[in-house]
C-alpha cells in the first residue's frame, strides 16, 4: 500500500494597488417602461460624455448591471387590508470604469460627475492591473509552505518525501480589492460649464490576499 502524507499550504502576499475602478450607479422610475429604457439611455450617454471629455474612450466604460422592473408600493385600503399599488418600471444601471491610480484625475473626474444633470451613486475602489501576476505568486507561496510543512513532519517521523503525486488547488475566483471609502452620492449636481477638481488625498491600504494549497507527497 502506497504511504503518503497530504499538506495544505498557506500563501500570503500583499499587494500595492495600482489602479483605480469607479462604480457608477444609476436608477429611475417611469410610469412607461418605453420611457424607462429612454431615460437610461439618456443618463447613461450623458455619463459617457463626461469620461469622454476626461479623455477617455466611450467603450471603456462597460456594463455590470442592467434591469427594468415593476415597482410597486404597499399600502392599506379602507379596510385595512394590505394591496400592492402600482408605480412604475425602475431601471438600475451599473457601470465601472478603470484607471492607472492618480488623485489629481480622480478629482477632476468626481468634479465633472458632481457638477452634471445627473447624480449616479459612486464607490470607490482600488485594485491590481495585473492580477494573474499577483495570484501566481501567491500559488507559488502556498506551493512552498506546504512543501516546508511536509519536509518538517516527514523528518520528525523519520521518513522522507518522495514525488508529488497530487495538487489539490479549488481556482477559486481572487478579488484584489481595497475600499477606502464606501458608497457614497454626489451632493452638487448641478449643472456647471467650469472646469475644476476637487482636493483628493487617498492613499489605498495594501490588498492581503490569502489562499491556500493541498499536496499529496510520498513518503519513504
Amino acid at each position: 500500500m502506497e504511504r503518503t502524507i497530504k499538506v495544505t499550504g498557506k500563501g500570503k502576499i500583499s499587494v500595492k494597488p495600482d489602479t483605480i475602478r469607479l462604480i457608477m450607479t444609476i436608477e429611475d422610475i417611469e410610469k412607461e417602461y418605453a420611457d424607462a429604457l429612454r431615460l437610461s439611455a439618456e443618463m447613461t450617454e450623458k455619463i459617457k460624455n463626461i469620461f469622454e471629455e476626461q479623455g477617455f474612450e466611450r467603450h471603456e466604460l462597460s456594463t455590470l448591471k442592467f434591469n427594468v422592473d415593476a415597482e410597486y408600493e404597499r399600502y392599506q385600503d379602507r379596510d385595512n387590508c394590505w394591496k400592492n399599488r402600482f408605480e412604475g418600471y425602475k431601471f438600475t444601471h451599473r457601470m465601472k470604469i478603470e484607471f492607472p491610480a492618480d488623485n489629481k484625475r480622480l478629482g477632476k473626474i468626481l468634479y465633472s460627475l458632481g457638477h452634471a444633470p445627473i447624480c449616479p451613486e459612486i464607490s470607490l475602489e482600488y485594485t491590481v492591473a495585473d492580477p494573474e501576476k499577483s495570484k501566481n505568486e501567491l500559488l507559488e507561496k502556498a506551493v512552498l509552505d506546504s512543501s516546508k510543512k511536509a519536509q518538517v513532519l516527514a523528518k520528525a517521523a523519520g521518513l522522507s518525501l518522495g514525488d508529488i503525486l497530487n495538487i489539490d488547488y479549488s481556482w477559486g475566483e481572487i478579488d484584489f480589492v481595497s475600499k477606502p471609502m464606501d458608497t457614497f452620492a454626489l451632493q452638487e449636481c448641478r449643472m456647471s460649464t467650469s472646469v475644476g477638481s476637487y482636493d483628493i488625498d487617498i492613499e489605498a491600504d495594501d490588498i492581503d490576499i490569502t489562499d491556500i494549497v493541498t499536496v499529496v507527497w510520498e513518503i519513504r
